[in-house]
């Protein structure tokens, strides 16, 4: 590797609840560089969280935020000519990128409504601990627990 490690950019807090997690979701959720779209899209969402909870939809982003968060997952590593499945501790940088993306891919998987609705449903899910995005996050963590054994060839 030449060169120095480029440094982590600072994301802005979205303007509209001056959050960066909330600007974060709307990065990923942004396709071909249309941020006015994806911004409108997680509004929306926010929106429709907001009229079916009756709550704060901050709150229930972190909350779904929280729950999809996977604390371990497996690794692939190549032990004497055989592969291991290792469990490893995620990165909390990482545990959040795994977060947002499972939950827009959970949102993209269901069917026949707005984007903004699939994705307030899966925030509405994630936050009662359900959901496809959280099914996900419960695949990892038992095949990091299945693994167990497997532990000590982690380094």
């Amino acid at each position: 590797m030449r060169g120095k490690r480029a440094p982590r950019r600072k994301i802005a807090a979205d303007p509209k609840f001056g959050s960066v997690n909330v600007a974060k979701l709307i990065n990923y959720t942004m396709r071909r560089g249309k941020k006015s779209v994806a911004q409108s899209v997680v509004y929306g969402a926010f929106e429709a969280v907001s009229q079916k909870l009756k709550a704060d939809p901050i709150e229930v982003f972190e909350t779904a935020l929280k729950n999809v968060s996977p604390a371990v997952e497996v690794r692939s590593k190549r032990v004497g000519g055989a592969n291991y499945q290792i469990p490893i501790p995620v990165r909390a940088e990482r545990r959040l990128a795994l977060a947002y993306r499972w939950l827009l891919g959970a949102a993209r998987t269901r069917k026949g409504k707005p984007m903004a609705e699939k994705l307030a449903a899966e925030l509405i899910d994630a936050s009662k601990n359900e959901g496809a995005a959280v099914k996900k996050k419960m695949d990892v963590q038992r095949m990091a627990e299945a693994n167990r054994a497997f532990a000590h060839f982690a380094r």
